[in-house]
């Protein structure tokens, strides 16, 4: 279960949330069996996710990140609502590429470049929808540039996949920190201070650090307090339902195509391992709705 929490100032100019994704980074790991470069790229995604998905105001609202860069990876995409669920995949989960010449995987070459897509689900007619070019692939700086851009708030994100020597996920998480209009320049420059002072987001995880730690490194110097916290976990809301719902939406055309060349569909949800298959009557009784 991956844990967040929140933080803000004693003025409201500036807000910290840190998520503890170790849990969600690891179980998509498994689930998806991703290379060493891809865990990496997924699971700071999925962080990324998470932290956005914490703010929503309803469980029924979602965020959906799609980074689709032109390198190896192909794209990554995360999904998470306002009810603690997470989920995502990588086009290319078995991709694997030289590390960097410092020993660190090499995320930004197994990206490439391209775009970065958020699209808010948040009960209106129309999702609220941004996209930004990738500027380094690394994600945490795209991230950073797309709130900057996209959404005019000034931000500052961290991201960290560590990645153990069996493939397994030791460490993941990451912090945003946001400054509000009211923020003074004197603030501003506190804030780049500590950022500058703090190392990466795994290594304060793997010194032992815990997420009220880090926020107070990243609040050093103001008078602050904790927030609400809350919890996510690598959860896929998929259903046989969805499935029947996306098989219509194909057409007439496509179905009738699927049963005179096939006779049965089986579909693999794209987020977890389950399987479905429905079979030429229940394709003849979709056909039907799709009239």
């Amino acid at each position: 279960m991956g844990k967040i929490i929140r933080a803000i100032d004693e003025w409201g100019v500036v807000r910290v949330t840190f998520a503890d994704t170790t849990d969600i980074a690891e179980k998509a790991q498994s689930i998806h069996h991703t290379s060493p470069v891809a865990t990496a790229a997924l699971g700071r995604t999925l962080s990324m996710a998470a932290i956005m998905g914490s703010q929503l105001k309803s469980p029924d609202n979602s965020v959906t990140l799609l980074i689709k860069g032109d390198g190896p990876l192909g794209s990554v995409l995360a999904v998470a609502d306002g009810d603690g669920m997470v989920k995502g995949y990588v086009q290319n989960p078995a991709v694997d590429i030289a590390k960097k010449a410092n020993g660190k995987l090499d995320v930004s070459g197994a990206i490439g470049k391209g775009m970065i897509s958020v699209s808010k689900d948040l009960g209106l007619k129309e999702p609220y929808t941004g996209q930004v070019p990738i500027v380094s692939g690394e994600i945490a700086e795209d991230f950073t540039y797309y709130f900057a851009t996209s959404e005019q708030t000034p931000t500052a994100v961290g991201l960290g996949v560590l990645v153990d020597r069996d493939y397994s996920v030791k460490r993941s998480g990451g912090f945003m920190v946001q400054l509000m209009p009211a923020a003074m320049e004197e603030d501003i420059a506190r804030v780049e201070e500590n950022i500058s002072k703090i190392t990466s987001v795994t290594q304060m995880m793997e010194d032992g650090m815990t997420a009220e730690d880090i926020i107070a490194k990243l609040l050093d110097g103001f008078e602050f307090q904790f927030l609400d916290s809350a919890e996510y976990e690598y959860r896929c809301d998929c259903s046989m339902d969805k499935i029947k719902r996306a098989l219509i939406s194909l057409g007439k055309i496509e179905l009738e195509d699927i049963i005179n060349t096939d006779g049965r569909a089986e579909l693999t949800c794209q987020f977890c391992p389950e399987v479905y298959t429905l079979e030429k009557a229940d394709l003849e009784e979709l056909l039907e709705s799709a009239k």
